[in-house]
């Protein structure tokens, strides 16, 4: 069985790319994750996030051990024979989850205790116990269990909160027990504050992971001002291990964090815009509610090589979206995918040719241009 290593092949600047071996296969970075929660990306099946790209998947352990639980899934052959998947596994910690459970839990040194958002039951999920359920999952990349916060927050408290999210990364690096092709990753915390972060940084580096996460961005702060932590945080982290950057987000704002140094991304975003009726496309994002596509013909794309933007005219996209049509968010969430897929594609290639700078600055400038009108519909002369 392979080892847990990232290979750096090219710099470009800050940008890297890299490759990541695990377990159960190789990681082509700057990559996407697309977020399976509850073991399923949604609206998606598995055959078809394998034909975006997708290398790579993410799971939740706070959604997980709430239902169908840990143990039942390990009993029936880990996280990846239950959804069948057959390729590397992230799942987080559940820190994310935590901070949105305000209301419902109480937060200490030793841990969280808060009831279910489904049945209202009771849990404790402390560093040690979040890592028992990822080994239980069987995910080939395992995250500490932290204390995200939401910004702006007091420095007090954004002190307190990284403070004590690098006290559980002892804890969880503690608890972890290493295998051939697994990984465990600390994640940085400390809000907007450059030293808070610096600290952090070099707290987690001092402690030793496999690889590092920049975790309590893209929860409130402006693009501007996650991009100024991104540079004030990853020349703190080893350059030898992968940097992910949890929660991230539109493709502009992983373009321009991979030209800070960042190879690893996730978020819900593809997948909740699909079901919302939202297209990403190189021309940036279009609605496909609004009434102008209904007699519009052409596919979103007719250049890509997804079936879902390639093969249906925006027409017929809009009609099963009024019509609440399930194929519609399915269709939508394909599109969505695979274009984070095809950023990420392009990213890769553009370092190797150092030319990531212009890559970027050439896809924001086609978003910002808008989408192309359909010519108008010709009407009989005779």
């Amino acid at each position: 069985m392979p080892e847990f290593r990232f290979e750096l092949m090219a710099v470009d600047g800050a940008a890297r790319r890299g490759r990541l071996h695990t377990a159960w296969g190789v990681i082509d970075t700057p990559t996407f994750m697309p977020v399976g929660t509850a073991a399923t990306v949604k609206a998606m099946t598995f055959e078809m996030v394998r034909q975006t790209g997708a290398q790579i998947v993410l799971g939740n352990t706070y959604h997980l051990m709430l239902r169908p639980g840990a143990e039942r899934i390990a009993r029936l052959g880990g996280l990846r024979r239950f959804m069948g998947w057959d390729g590397p596994i992230l799942t987080d910690s559940g820190g994310f989850q935590v901070m949105s459970l305000a209301a419902r839990r109480k937060l200490d040194e030793k841990g969280v205790v808060f009831s279910s958002h489904i049945d209202g039951s009771r849990h404790e999920l402390t560093p040690e116990r979040s890592i028992e359920i990822q080994h239980l999952l069987d995910a080939t990349i395992t995250m500490q269990l932290d204390e995200c916060i939401r910004l702006p927050s007091e420095r007090h408290e954004t002190e307190r909160a990284m403070e004590l999210s690098l006290r559980w990364a002892e804890r969880s690096k503690q608890a972890f027990q290493p295998r051939q092709g697994y990984g465990l990753f600390g994640i940085v915390q400390g809000g907007t504050d450059l030293e808070l972060r610096a600290r952090s940084a070099k707290g987690l580096a001092a402690i030793g992971f496999d690889g590092y996460a920049v975790g309590g961005l893209a929860v409130g702060e402006p693009q501007a001002l996650m991009f100024e932590t991104l540079e004030g945080t990853c020349p703190h982290l080893p350059t030898t291990h992968p940097r992910y950057l949890m929660g991230v987000g539109k493709p502009a704002d992983m373009a321009g964090a991979v030209l800070r140094g960042i190879d690893m991304f996730d978020c819900v975003m593809p997948t909740r815009s699909g079901r919302t009726a939202q297209a990403f496309t190189k021309r940036g994002p279009l609605n496909m509610r609004n009434a102008r596509h209904a007699d519009d013909p052409r596919p979103l794309d007719p250049e890509a090589d997804c079936p879902a933007t390639r093969d249906y005219s925006r027409a017929y996209l809009h009609h099963l979206v009024k019509s609440e049509e399930i194929l519609g968010a399915t269709l939508l969430s394909w599109n969505n995918v695979w274009y984070y897929q095809e950023v990420m594609r392009g990213l890769r290639q553009a370092i190797e040719d150092g030319r990531s700078q212009q890559f970027v600055a050439d896809m924001l400038a086609s978003e910002a241009a808008g989408d192309i009108p359909p010519l108008p519909i010709q009407k009989d002369a005779r």
